[in-house]
């Protein structure tokens, strides 16, 4: 824990949907669902219309649409997240070298490393102020909440206090004053499991768990999880603020329009991505020596599968091999909506013959099959010849129904086609590989 309170955490407000409200004029101020578009979806993100009704990330979508059947459920735009995040993060850097990205939404900020005059609470507050303004600014009217104080730990738990768009700073020499009185569930990594282990021992509160001996609470949750809680529970917390300098993996992923359900077409897929990360490794003079494939389903699960070799490569064909393997151990029966394939654990050296000789690959074809016409997610970007951009409203029995509006227009009409009209278009966004 520092003397000053210089680590900032910042904290997108339901960010998914809160981008969708922004690009969709008509759905300001209304409940959006993110993820959940079919009964067995699952809950991305919800707005604070939608919160109110009890909707929150994790939940079915079958629960979301009985909370709150009149919220727009909409499968998500990740393309316009990602540039959206892209645009908060080069705030943050123009506010400080060290910054961590935690997700798309969220990252710690080393105000230390900073050009302040100093780290008062009265300067780092005003820093605080002037960064959410800006992110308001840059994003078209996003709000972030942010948390400062001494540590990792209580930046984090003080940007979860005055949400949505709020901000908390902890004086130094405060920090258990504001610890004591909440819940343990706000230390990161205690879940249910652990939460239920301590109400059996009589500890709910901070207060409560600080009371009790590191000695005890090893023997109750183990080791390093009770020597993390005894350090948690007194507010120490020394981790530094890690600003990523180089490339940790090389990757390559796709999403598809229609869900693949063809295993032996994923394989292919899986394998072109592979030699891609091959090339892509040569001509960076690097190889690497983990294998993973990231596979997101039908219902926006997303799930990964890892293999350590031992020793780097940078052979696509050796990496294709693997993701193969990978790929084996999942059940993609419901369909697949994105495939991808990344090598990390980095070196600057390859071993060669990793794999000994082996016969040549039989070449698998990979043709994508045309999306569907009658299937149009509901949210996705479309462009009409005659209209211009909007987005679907639904589709069903053969007809699309779009809501031509954008981010700089009022809200916008709503006309129905034919899931087949040529003059309608899915709106591809450039690759960002």
């Amino acid at each position: 824990m520092r003397s000053t309170a210089s680590v900032l955490h910042l904290d997108l407000d339901a960010f998914f949907a809160a981008v969708e409200q922004r690009d969709k004029p008509s759905l300001r101020g209304k409940p959006v669902i993110v993820g959940g578009t079919g009964g067995r979806g699952v809950v991305s993100t919800a707005s604070y219309e939608a919160r109110r009704y009890g909707v929150g990330s994790a939940m079915s979508g079958r629960e979301a649409r009985a909370r709150c059947p009149h919220a727009a459920f909409l499968s998500g735009r990740f393309h316009a997240y990602r540039a959206t995040s892209r645009l908060v993060m080069e705030v943050l850097r123009d506010l400080s070298p060290l910054v961590e990205p935690l997700s798309l939404d969220e990252a710690f900020v080393d105000l230390a490393a900073a050009d302040l005059p100093d780290l008062e609470v009265a300067t780092v507050t005003e820093v605080g102020e002037r960064l959410r303004a800006r992110v308001h600014e840059v994003t078209g009217g996003l709000t972030a909440t942010v948390g400062i104080a001494s540590s990792k730990f209580l930046a984090k738990v003080a940007s979860e206090l005055d949400k949505p768009d709020g901000m908390t700073v902890v004086p130094p020499g405060t920090e258990l004053d504001l610890l004591r009185p909440m819940n343990v569930h706000v230390i990161p990594g205690v879940g249910p499991a652990t939460a239920e282990r301590l109400r059996r021992a009589g500890i709910h509160t901070i207060a409560e768990l600080e009371l009790v001996t590191q000695d005890e609470l090893v023997r109750l949750l183990g080791q390093a999880q009770g020597h993390g809680l005894w350090q948690l529970a007194r507010a120490q917390d020394s981790r530094p603020v890690v600003a990523e300098r180089e490339a940790k993996s090389v990757s390559v992923e796709g999403t598809y329009d229609s869900d693949i359900t063809d295993r032996r077409l994923m394989e292919g897929l899986l394998t072109r991505q592979a030699r891609e990360v091959g090339t892509r490794l040569r001509k960076s003079g690097l190889s690497g020596r983990t294998v993973t494939i990231k596979v997101r389903l039908h219902d926006f699960t997303t799930l990964s599968r890892s293999s350590t070799l031992s020793s780097p490569t940078d052979d696509g064909g050796s990496i294709g091999r693997i993701a193969r393997s990978l790929l084996g151990d999942l059940d993609t029966t419901g369909g697949v909506r994105l495939l991808g394939v990344g090598v990390s654990g980095l070196a600057d050296w390859v071993q060669e013959d990793l794999f000994g000789e082996t016969a040549d690959e039989e070449e698998v074809e990979v043709v994508l099959p045309e999306p569907p016409r009658r299937t149009w997610p509901p949210g996705a970007d479309v462009v009409h010849d005659d209209l211009g951009p909007g987005w679907v409203w639904g589709s069903g029995a053969g007809v699309v129904t779009v809501r031509f509006e954008t981010a700089e227009t009022p809200p916008g009409p709503v006309r129905s086609f034919r899931a087949d009209d040529p003059a309608l278009h899915r709106f591809e966004p450039p690759s960002d590989d």
